[in-house]
This record gives structure tokens, C-alpha cells and sequence, in this order.
């Protein structure tokens, strides 16, 4: 009995046949990867040309209907010269800036401390790693219920070590607490996320050069500083990478928990920009919006990514 490839090559022409037998080993692979690539630029490359093209105009989503008329770069300047608009990429860069350097801190000393191979450290590396395997949606909605300041556990907790009555503050109902309260869940849910890939840096370095080091004579500190912290650096650096464009985009987390406020305190771009493109409806402006945010990510990830090259080619 015939196999369906023998039945499947009998059934092909013979001109088409020729034609395939006739192609190199590089056209053969370009026509496997063709329809994946035409799927990408169709997913991605249109959409991006859409809306750097509605930028320029005064499109609004809820007025198909209405004239659409082309105004040049206003959007672009009135973005540029919004306070409002720089006070949420303020609040973008604190909420960067401290997620960033906590979680590589902790998912640095986490990596390191598993990375001893102690009595139990597969059970702990698993019940680290839960926070980053939840969806954002139950961390957001979970800390919220732990953040309310009568029935939530952080207010007792904190309470229980400091001493300060759990109902007189509130992590997300307050001006000064807010922004760390976002911190505090997003270090907590993407620190083990870090400590993957350090760890990741740490089992790569090989054994033989921390036996040449004690040959020598170096200390714990000395090797450390000289032997696990250089070749650890592409993998941190790589680490920072990956969390500073997704939380450069954070929205879930941040809608889910405060909404943006109290007022507009923890109101980050991404929150910015879903008002303006979904509640007001400002469609070409917020455009706009989304192009300048996305040449600003690509523009330092590129940067940040030459200087990664260098730190890995030393």
C-alpha cells in the first residue's frame, strides 16, 4: 500500500514537479517562510502605517461619516507642548526607573542565592516563579483587595510592624502612596521573571574559572566582583531590556489598580493614551500619540541595544 507521499507525488504534475525539483535549497526556504512573513506585515506592518497615516489628520472613530481632513503635524506639536502629556511620562519614568532597579536587584540576589543549590531550592525556585505565571488581570484585582484599608491584609501587615493604625492611610487612594503601590505589585510579580533569566547567566559560567580563581587565591568578594558580575552583565542587561519596554506600555496593571489616579498621579502614557483615543475619542490625535511613544521605546531600545552588543563583545 501507497504512502499519502507517494500518492501526493504521483498526483502532482509533471510541469510543476520540474519547476520545484529545479529550485534551490534557499528559494525552497524562502517559499516555507513567505505566507508567515506576508501574515506579520499584514498584523503589523499595516496597522503601523495606518495610524502614523491617520496621525495627520482629524479622524475620529465615532464619526466615521465625518470628512477627514489632513493637519499636518499639529497633533504632533500639541503633543510636544501638552504639561499634560509630560506630567504621564513623568509618572512613566518613576515607574520605570524604581520597577526596573528593584526587580533586577531582587531577581539578581534570588538567582544568586538559588544558584547555591541549597537543601529545598526547586521547591523555592516553583513558589517564586507563581507570581509571573498569574494573569494581570488576578494580580491586578488581588492586590487591590489586599490594598483596601478595612478589610486588607498590607494595611495590617504594615500596621503590624510599624504600628500605625491600618485604617489611616491607603495605598491607592492616597496622592504619595499610589505610585509606589504600582511599584510594589509590579516588582512582585515580575522579579521572579528577572531571576529566570540571571539565573540563566549564572549556571552559563563555567566551573573552571572559579577553580583557576582559588588557585589563586581570590576571595568570595574578589570573585564576585571579577568573574560573576562581568559575565552576568549581558544577562542582566538583557533582563532590563525586556521589562523597560513592557512596563514603558503598562496598562493593565495600572488600570486595574488606580485607573490613573488619585486624580491623575498615577496616570502613565499608556493610560493617557487609552483616554484620549477611547473616551474622548480623539482619534488622529491619539495616533499621533502612539507613534511618538513607539519611536521613543524603539529609538532607546536601539540605543541600549549597541551598548548591550559592546558589553558582549568584551
Amino acid at each position: 500500500m501507497s504512502s499519502p507521499a507517494d500518492r501526493l507525488a504521483r498526483a502532482t504534475p509533471p510541469t510543476l514537479a520540474r519547476r520545484v525539483r529545479g529550485l534551490s535549497d534557499r528559494a525552497i526556504a524562502w517559499l516555507f517562510i513567505a505566507p508567515t512573513m506576508v501574515l506579520l506585515l499584514a498584523i503589523n506592518i499595516f496597522p503601523l502605517i495606518w495610524t502614523i497615516g491617520l496621525s495627520f489628520t482629524n479622524y475620529r472613530a465615532n464619526r466615521p461619516n465625518a470628512p477627514i481632513v489632513g493637519v499636518g503635524i499639529d497633533h504632533y506639536v500639541s503633543i510636544l507642548t501638552d504639561p499634560d502629556v509630560w506630567h504621564a511620562m513623568q509618572a512613566t519614568a518613576h515607574f520605570l526607573f524604581w520597577t526596573i532597579l528593584l526587580q533586577t536587584l531582587i531577581g539578581f540576589a534570588l538567582a544568586w542565592l538559588i544558584d547555591r543549590k541549597f537543601r529545598g531550592h526547586g521547591f523555592w525556585t516553583t513558589v517564586i516563579l507563581i507570581p509571573m505565571m498569574l494573569s494581570p488581570a488576578v494580580v491586578g484585582n488581588f492586590w487591590a483587595f489586599l490594598y483596601q484599608p478595612q478589610i486588607g491584609l498590607w494595611n495590617y501587615a504594615v500596621s503590624f510592624f510599624t504600628g500605625v493604625p491600618p485604617s489611616s492611610f491607603s495605598m491607592i487612594g492616597e496622592v504619595r502612596l499610589a505610585p509606589w503601590a504600582i511599584v510594589i505589585v509590579d516588582t512582585w510579580m515580575w522579579t521572579p521573571y528577572v531571576m529566570l533569566i540571571c539565573l540563566a547567566g549564572l549556571r552559563s559560567i563555567p566551573d573552571y574559572i572559579y577553580e583557576a580563581a582559588e588557585v589563586d587565591r581570590a576571595s568570595n568578594w574578589r570573585q564576585f566582583w571579577s568573574i560573576t558580575l562581568p559575565m552576568v552583565l549581558p544577562f542582566i542587561m538583557l533582563a532590563v531590556l525586556f521589562r523597560g519596554i513592557e512596563n514603558f506600555k503598562m496598562f493593565d496593571m495600572v488600570n486595574l489598580l488606580t485607573s490613573g489616579g488619585p486624580g491623575s498621579t498615577t496616570e502613565v502614557a499608556s493610560i493617557t493614551l487609552k483616554r484620549e483615543a477611547f473616551e474622548k475619542w480623539r482619534t488622529g490625535y491619539s495616533s499621533a500619540f502612539a507613534v511618538i511613544l513607539f519611536v521613543t521605546v524603539f529609538g532607546l531600545a536601539n540605543i541600549y541595544v549597541k551598548a548591550l552588543n559592546r558589553v558582549k563583545s568584551r
